[in-house]
């Protein structure tokens, strides 16, 4: 015998859903083509193979035999030919990421490092955003995913992923250092020059809700454009900074000093942000899987 594998495969289908119109809408073929390949399967097995009922169709007990080896075959072989395909989609493509100053920093560039040296054939186009900005691209489909910080404004047709935690802390230069050895409060810090993040964005947003929350409004008197410039300019005494704990790790901590607070600062979150209804293709799927695991 010589029976082609298309054979089988029309089998295990009509076979799976009892149904040769489902089987044919599954293999995108039309029903009189299913029929006649199951006849001709028949008549080289020499066998009857189904039986009409009224809901489609059912297995005779030689069907029955010929399924318990035929399913096995034709389900290893989509395994592998799934296998193929995802491995396929890894060699090449490209995955756009809408990613915060922060949550690059201090969560996503050692996870894009592992996935550039495991894919090296995927390109990796990192958009630099304040969060707003970042779920606006992913909303508008200019990116895949987004790696953001809290506080979140996400749509409803957007899923949200909690990545990780961090603390900020409070810092000043030696024109400040008088303070470090005392706890000092929320009003005693906004008698003091401070710097932060402008606004429209989400750490401005937070800082505000912070001094709100403790009867004061909190007024900048340096907005800065990136939290990567708020050290310089604290270090160079133009006032008091806030800054994620990670940054201190990264840099000469000469000239800069931590505060102690009384009122304790939130923490924050980093979150991986996705469309609900967009899929993502099989390389954004497995930077998608690194960064959820923290790879």
């Amino acid at each position: 015998m010589n029976i082609s594998y298309e054979y089988y495969k029309v089998f295990y289908f009509v076979t799976k859903f009892g149904s040769i119109s489902q089987a044919a809408k599954e293999l995108n073929n039309n029903q009189p083509n299913i029929t006649r390949i199951i006849k001709s399967l028949e008549s080289e097995l020499g066998c009857t193979l189904f039986v009409r009922t009224r809901k489609g169709v059912s297995l005779t007990p030689e069907g029955e035999k010929l399924y318990s080896h035929v399913k096995i075959a034709v389900e290893n072989i989509i395994l592998a030919e799934n296998e193929l395909s995802y491995s396929k989609g890894l060699q090449n493509g490209l995955v756009s990421i809408g990613a915060s100053e922060i949550a690059l920093r201090c969560y996503l560039l050692p996870v894009l490092k592992n996935f550039r040296q495991m894919y090296p054939g995927v390109r990796i186009k990192i958009s630099n955003f304040t969060t707003p900005q970042a779920l606006s691209a992913l909303q508008n489909e200019l990116v895949d995913i987004a790696v953001v910080t809290t506080p979140l404004d996400t749509s409803p047709d957007q899923s949200v992923v909690k990545l990780s935690t961090y603390q900020d802390c409070a810092i000043c230069g030696d024109a400040y250092k008088d303070l470090i050895n005392t706890k000092i409060s929320l009003k005693e810090l906004n008698d003091l020059p401070l710097i932060c993040l402008g606004l429209g964005t989400k750490t401005n947003q937070f800082y505000s809700d912070f001094f709100n929350a403790h009867g004061l409004r909190m007024s900048a008197d340096i907005e800065a454009s990136t939290a990567d410039q708020i050290l310089p300019m604290v270090r160079n005494n133009l006032g008091i900074g806030f800054v994620p704990m990670p940054f201190l790790d990264e840099v000469e901590n000469r000239n800069i000093h931590i505060l102690s607070l009384r009122e304790e600062i939130p923490k924050r979150s980093i979150c991986l942000v996705k469309s609900k209804t967009r899929p993502l293709s099989v390389a954004a799927m497995e930077l998608e899987k690194m960064i959820i695991q923290g790879l």
